[in-house]
């Protein structure tokens, strides 16, 4: 029977001092406190996210690829600071100590941590309903940070990667829609195995002016740089990447997926128009593909400061204005 601090030992405490890790902290687990400090220059970038079995993950998901994703969606936040990894906390409560269960969560965890450098360096567990909360600690220059409230008029909006793939499987395990079997399975991977774009958000830093995350959905994501730069967008709906698998599927289901769907992961930021080869040459640099997708615009035709609720005008490819009225994922009031 594995006592609390058996399963931690076991599984997590000597796996963390088994990884090499660059950066390091000054003191990590075993202690009251974990102790760390920044590159000289630099600021620590702190975020927490936690995931709820039932609400962010079905109950029989791999252990591995939840492993997996309770770190990758944490470190997903760093990178849309432009923030390097350093070390994260873990803290979750279990059902029941399994140890099958925790050997493949834990194997999940820490090939991803492995990968980019961040150490495990503290946390906590209990017995209730499958919980996991991770804090996440990255370090950025301060000058560097990819801030929200950055966008101005005239930047061009752009994202990484591809959108929808992640809500195209929620459809599909729901019955909302249906997809063959290859297909289904590319949209499963990517609900259950998103990869943080660490290398993308630091190749941005000192070209990129605004960024987030997109994991609540394109439209609910890309207002919040809107409110806090107190700007206004327009997007070309047509022009959101999206897989060749979500291609195939109908129409008004890819503009559900790209726009509302959330889980995507990827970076959505603005930067200069005169920027636009930078960008390009940032994306080839973390060999993730970038698409500019809209423009930041003012707030009003005069560019004056506009108390008025920003807003997103969507277009499709020819110009033509769409009325949509899709948003982003709540977590208190879900779809």
């Amino acid at each position: 029977m594995l006592s609390e601090f058996s399963l931690i030992d076991r599984f997590f405490a000597r796996r963390a001092s088994a990884l090499p890790h660059p950066q390091g902290a000054a003191l990590g687990i075993g202690d009251d406190c974990a102790l760390l400090a920044p590159p000289a220059g630099e600021m620590l970038a702190i975020s927490t996210d936690m995931l709820v079995e039932g609400r962010h993950f079905f109950p029989d998901v791999d252990p591995k690829a939840l492993g997996h994703k309770a770190l990758a969606v944490n470190l997903s936040d760093l990178a849309a600071m432009g923030a390097k990894p350093q070390a994260f906390t873990l803290a979750f409560s279990l059902p029941k100590a399994d140890a099958d269960w925790l050997s493949a969560f834990s194997d999940g965890l820490f090939e991803l941590a492995g990968r980019q450098g961040c150490e495990l360096v503290g946390g906590d567990t209990t017995s209730g309903p499958l919980n996991l909360c991770i804090t996440v600690f990255g370090s950025v220059p301060p000058q560097a940070a990819l801030r929200r409230d950055a966008a101005q008029p005239g930047d061009d909006i752009w994202v990484s990667g591809t959108l929808g793939d992640a809500r195209a499987s929620l459809g599909v395990q729901r019955g909302e829609w249906t997809a063959d079997a290859t297909d289904a399975a590319t949209f499963r991977r990517a609900m259950e195995w998103p990869e943080p774009r660490i290398a993308l958000g630091l190749a941005l830093r000192g070209i990129a002016r605004a960024a987030l995350d997109v994991s609540d959905g394109l439209a609910g994501d890309l207002m919040h740089i809107l409110e806090r730069s107190q700007v206004n967008a327009s997007v070309d709906a047509d022009a959101l990447p999206r897989s060749d698998a979500l291609r195939r599927l109908p129409a008004d289901v890819q503009r559900r997926c790209t726009i509302a769907g959330g889980d995507d992961y990827e970076l959505c930021f603005t930067a200069p128009s005169t920027l636009r080869e930078a960008v390009v040459a940032a994306g080839q640099q973390a060999r993730v593909p970038v698409t500019r997708i809209g423009t930041i615009t003012a707030p009003d035709p005069a560019g004056a400061v506009s108390t008025a609720a920003p807003m997103i005008v969507w277009h499709d490819a020819s110009g033509a204005p769409l009325t949509l009225t899709l948003q982003g994922f709540d977590h208190f009031h879900a779809e």
